[in-house]
């Protein structure tokens, strides 16, 4: 029986990088910490470097991609996967050093991908889907192996119909919970910001993030671990963001425990490895 894993490395506004991985094989996705501290998180999850077979690129900007550069340096034999707008947003030359690897990376190692059909990685097959945010072309990935699952959805403003059917299955959900709307609304942020946040191509609220769960169990009642991601520093809490999915499921006669397992993963201590 196949099994698989992940570990998030860092989720927030200041950088996002997740592991997910098999006895056999693993993959990245994003690279917005540093590299070193990625290399290290390899290390501590006993995460072999030649067992690493791929990055995937959710989308260009700098808290998903500032470790990128270096990362793929220091693991010169992977690729790196990502949709064609993603891929061009990175060449652009006013990507900037931090943002962009096109320089440092050789054509034959970047491979753009569709959400046509899956992209295999030892033993895993990585499904992209597209997400709705201010980027060139994001995606979230789906990656199974055997009859696992594992979905990842952040930086997008609202779950679409196509991005519930991707994530229907997965056993274990890492679901973007970046804001309180009330204490955003309140906060310093200027107002453009603001509106950029709470738009259909911004982030996901606690709240959002709790109705999506809502749906999910209202389609497919089956055992989950969901892992609140993508904490706004300013705009949230941990402590928040799980009160408040917690209380709105209540409110529908929904409970964690048993079946459902919620957790939230922080900007700036990596999680535990998840098994499933």
């Amino acid at each position: 029986m196949s099994t698989l894993s992940l570990c998030s490395f860092s989720s927030g506004s200041s950088g996002n990088s997740y592991l997910v991985k098999t006895k056999t094989a693993a993959i990245l996705i994003d690279a917005g910490i540093s590299a070193a501290r990625i290399l290290r998180e390899l290390e501590r999850t006993e995460t072999k470097r030649e067992d690493v077979k791929a990055l995937f690129v959710t989308h260009e900007h700098h808290d998903h991609v500032s470790g990128a550069r270096v990362l793929l340096n220091k693991l010169p034999e992977i690729e790196v996967c990502a949709s064609r707008g993603t891929m061009e947003g990175l060449a652009r030359r006013d990507a900037g050093r931090r943002r962009s690897f096109s320089a440092d990376v050789s054509e034959g190692r970047k491979r753009i991908i569709s959400p046509d059909e899956p992209v295999h990685a030892g033993d895993m097959a990585v499904q992209a889907f597209r997400t709705l945010h201010d980027a060139a072309e994001p995606y979230g990935y789906c990656i199974s192996a055997g009859e696992k699952r594992v979905a990842i959805v952040t930086d997008t403003g609202i779950v679409t119909e196509n991005i519930l059917y991707h994530v229907m299955d997965a056993d274990i959900l890492v679901l973007e919970a970046n804001h309180d709307t009330e204490v955003l609304r309140r906060g310093s942020y200027p107002h453009y910001l603001k509106q950029r946040i709470l738009g259909e191509e911004g982030h996901l609220s606690n709240a959002q993030a709790a109705n999506t769960l809502l749906r999910l169990l209202a389609e497919r009642d089956k055992k989950r671990v969901v892992l609140l991601a993508h904490l706004s520093h300013e705009n949230n809490s941990p402590v928040l963001a799980e009160q408040t999915v917690v209380k709105m499921l209540a409110q529908q006669g929904r409970y964690t425990g048993g079946g459902l397992y919620l957790g939230v993963l922080l900007r700036n201590e990596a999680s535990l490895l998840y098994w499933i």
